[in-house]
């Protein structure tokens, strides 16, 4: 267990000396800003063509300026936008360790294979945990300013909820992704596979497949579906495998770069 809190402390250092939290900080900030831009429009749309937000011809996607919608956007957002950013955090604290050639003098620590790998999963978590509190905390500033009606407390708790088990499904999803990392020796390759998972979940989720298809899953959940326990399940053994295939390779792959 120390040696679990050890390692955990070291790669918190090396993300704090890297420009990558700020960078994903800032990229999923967008989320709760463009929402708050979709709700001006919607809630007086005369006026955004009026200043040429929009042309007199845009049709507007369907939808009202309230608590409700806007907190299902970010749910949204959640789910699709940080499915890439999450995946990019967990490529980075993996892949890193290949493209510095830092993999080599990391094992020669005397600290265990498993705690490394748990340290970084354990950092993987926090810092999307994080990331996922920062664009609801700003997202309930922004709705503030923009005056959403229909904003109770137990609505806007209610809406935390969602977003916070939108990140759990959404970071559980993930696991598999980052095992690329390691298994792909940097970063190109996982992103490679996250992007080919969200082309897929929008495919089979328009199939009709989507509860069964652990990348479908999370956006399913944050749009209101009544998801059955099978779609939990789903997410629950990928991410599982996604850890265990993981803790496989760095305890018996030979790193030699």
């Amino acid at each position: 267990m120390n040696n679990v809190m050890q390692a955990t402390w070291v790669e918190l250092f090396k993300a704090r000396r890297s420009k990558v939290p700020l960078l994903t900080g800032l990229g999923f900030t967008l989320a709760p800003l463009a929402g708050g831009f979709f709700m001006i429009i919607l809630k007086d749309p005369e006026f955004a063509r009026r200043v040429g937000l929009i042309s007199a011809k845009a049709q507007l996607v369907a939808g009202v300026a309230d608590w409700p919608t806007y907190l299902e956007l970010l749910a949204q957002a959640t789910a699709i936008g940080g499915l890439i950013l999450f995946s990019l955090v967990g490529s980075w604290v993996f892949g890193r360790e290949y493209s510095d050639r830092t993999v080599k003098d990391l094992l020669a620590l005397p600290t265990s294979r498993p705690a490394i790998v748990a340290a970084k999963f354990t950092v993987i978590a926090t810092w999307s945990a994080v990331l996922v509190a920062i664009i609801y905390l700003i997202g309930l500033s922004v709705g503030a300013l923009v005056g959403l009606p229909q904003g109770s407390t137990q609505l806007i708790l209610q809406g935390g909820v969602t977003i916070a088990i939108t990140a759990g499904l959404t970071i559980a999803s993930i696991t598999p992704i980052i095992f690329f990392a390691s298994a792909g020796h940097g970063y190109l390759p996982p992103m490679g596979v996250a992007i080919l998972a969200i082309f897929l979940a929008q495919i089979i989720a328009v199939a009709g497949w989507g509860e069964y298809f652990p990348w479908s899953i999370p956006a399913l959940y944050s749009q209101g579906e009544n998801l059955a326990m099978i779609s939990y399940l789903v997410v629950i053994l990928t991410g599982v495998v996604g850890i265990w295939g993981t803790f496989i390779w760095w305890e018996l792959a030979d790193q030699t770069r």
